[in-house]
């Protein structure tokens, strides 16, 4: 059985959300013993054994007709590769706690290790191939020309490639920082944390710090310090382990920073992130420290604590979305900006193309993946009710209706590299605030929408430039010998106070509050995609004001493009260019402009 049955896992408290659709994975495979599968892997192990043998040693002698095969088997490979780890994977998240589906995962990923460690050699000797030999096969054929932003990655590590025998070795170590991730899943899933007299997971806990009642907030709060600290050893571990093998991995590449990795997978240049990263800290003062003194007065607080971060305003009311009126609220929002946006999002609410109930020992957070170009996206959520919950359901089908549209390009041009991964997701964001705003009744309902686009901005701008800021402080610390979880829990506090602002104060407990961050783990410095994506996003919607004829069309031509194309080709078409120093202030200038209608509503 693909899926869990509703009516048993499904843990949303007394909130009457209705009926919650659960994953349908059958679009992939029938069942983890399906014989479907069992040839696939079978398939795949001969196919990655006759490419070896077809083409090992040979790439420089190949035509270009010759290398545009070479390239379209090897995508081939990759698709199938990728639907076996997607169902294994999305499986495993249905249920982390499971001992079964953790071992069908891991038996999977060891099977396609194995399998693929003969294609190792492909990229390496596609790295060999001489410049101007390359460039001359692109010229002579345009199928094979479409496959120029591919070659343009694979070669950008070049001056990082190890020798043939140790790029197969790493491959075959990868199984291991793969296990550290899945201890740090079932760790943080396994986790159980009683708050006013009930047990909630991980995701029910988090959500009761958006709760009107302060003392309940409080609770949570001291509740979560206590667990993150008693299981902090194993949350460093994972920490210090995960951080040791990039620097190893990083030492032997050559590569000058632990940042650099990152940036070469997203198709950016370094300069780009820090003007990002500098615009953003140099911003603290006019926007989180702004807003926060702001809330501040509101709340009736001499001080704030980090348990009134998320709380809702005074004036805000305890009413639960349930999951019809949320779907209807993001569907007629799609639909009012593009009515063939609400027809690619369709199907994720009618095919079991989303899981959205919270369940025990499912996994926390929220996402949208791709899986393969010939199948179609999955959205994960845990939904609770909260207005928040509302967005992050607009946010992840944005990630699904771009990975739709991109799915034309093919298996390797469809991946969008993750700086512009965020911009549709935080465009249907946006899309959705802007409809509720434009349907506000009173000023009151106003200011509380208004209020609310402004956190949840400053938790995608502010909240994790200081993330990534963290991780860069473990990552350097790191190279110094093992770290303490005091020693980590003192680089978190470093970016706490200096992001969030002088109206906080920090209880005691609050330092660990790093260890539940899944991002450090899976993708290290992945967060800054989301202020990336949220800068761009603004400066996108400030153009579709302005400019709103023949936007939809330009909007669409960007998310089908994928990966084909560098993030300065796509933004051309709207006048924006990323690289520019002063774009950057310009999306946090829409925040500041918000900040500036609360003030005023104030006066």
């Amino acid at each position: 059985m693909t899926n869990l049955p509703r009516d048993a896992v499904t843990d949303t408290g007394a909130y009457p959300l209705g009926d919650l659709p659960v994953w349908d994975l059958t679009d992939l495979y029938p069942d983890p013993d399906s014989s479907e599968l069992s040839d696939d892997l079978d398939w795949l192990k001969s196919a990655c054994a006759d490419f070896a043998a077809d083409y090992e040693g040979k790439l420089a002698e190949l035509s270009a007709s010759e290398l545009l095969t070479c390239v379209q088997r090897q995508e081939a490979i990759d698709s199938k590769a990728g639907r076996i780890m997607s169902y294994a994977g999305l499986r495993y998240y249905q249920l982390t706690t499971d001992a079964d589906r953790a071992k069908f995962l891991s038996d999977c990923q060891a099977q396609l290790t194995e399998h693929t460690t003969p294609l190792v050699f492909f990229t390496l000797e596609l790295n060999r191939l001489d410049d101007d030999a390359l460039t001359a096969l692109l010229k002579e054929n345009a199928a094979l020309a479409r496959y120029a932003p591919v070659f343009e990655r694979i070669r950008a590590m070049k001056p990082y490639q190890l020798s043939d025998e140790i790029e197969k070795f790493l491959h075959d170590l990868g199984v291991v920082g793969d296990a550290w991730e899945r201890l740090f899943d079932e760790t943080i899933a396994g986790l159980t944390f009683e708050v006013a007299g009930e047990t909630r997971n991980i995701e029910g806990t988090l959500n009761l710090l958006t709760e009107q009642d302060r003392t309940i907030r409080e609770a949570t709060t001291r509740e979560l310090a206590r667990v993150f600290s008693k299981n902090i050893k194993t949350f460093a571990r994972v920490h210090n382990t995960q951080a040791k093998e990039k620097e190893i991995m990083d030492r032997w590449r050559g590569m000058p920073t632990p940042q650099t990795g990152r940036h070469l997978s997203n198709h950016v240049e370094p300069e780009v992130v820090e003007a990002l990263r500098n615009a953003v800290v140099k911003a603290y003062p006019k926007l989180s420290h702004r807003y926060y003194d702001l809330k501040r007065k509101w709340l009736g607080l001499e001080r704030m604590q980090v348990w009134d971060r998320n709380a809702p305003l005074p004036m805000e009311s305890d009413r639960i979305v349930d999951w019809q009126e949320a779907r209807d609220l993001v569907m007629s929002a799609y639909g009012e900006f593009a009515p063939e946006m609400a027809d690619i999002a369709r199907p994720f609410f009618e095919d079991g193309w989303i899981d959205a109930g919270v369940k025990p020992g499912k996994a926390p957070g929220a996402f949208a993946h791709p899986t393969v170009t010939d199948v179609h996206p999955y959205v994960m959520l845990n939904y609770l009710g909260k207005p928040r919950d509302v967005m992050t359901l607009a946010h992840e089908l944005g990630h699904g209706v771009h990975q739709v549209l991109a799915a034309g390009q093919g298996e390797l041009l469809s991946s969008t590299p993750l700086t512009l991964a965020e911009t549709a997701s935080v465009f249907g964001e946006m899309l959705t605030f802007r409809r509720m705003l434009d349907a506000a009744e009173s000023q009151a309902e106003r200011k509380i929408l208004l209020a609310g686009k402004v956190e949840d901005m400053i938790n995608t701008v502010v909240r994790q430039i200081a993330f990534y800021d963290f991780e860069c402080k473990l990552h350097d610390a790191r190279r110094s010998g093992e770290l303490t979880p005091d020693d980590i829990n003192a680089l978190w506090m470093s970016v706490q106070a200096e992001s969030l602002g002088p109206a906080f104060d920090f209880v005691d407990g609050y330092e660990t509050f790093w260890a539940y961050i899944p991002h450090f783990v899976h993708s290290p410095f992945y967060v800054y995609a989301y202020a990336f994506g949220d800068g761009l996003v603004n400066a996108l919607y400030a153009v579709y004001q302005e400019q709103p004829d023949g936007f939809q069309a330009k909007y669409f031509d960007m998310l089908r493009a994928g990966g084909s194309k560098h993030h300065k080709d796509l933004l051309a078409p709207f006048g924006l260019d990323a690289s520019d120093p002063t774009f950057w202030d310009k999306g946090l200038g829409m925040i500041s402009d918000m900040i500036d209608e609360l003030e005023s509503m104030e006066a």
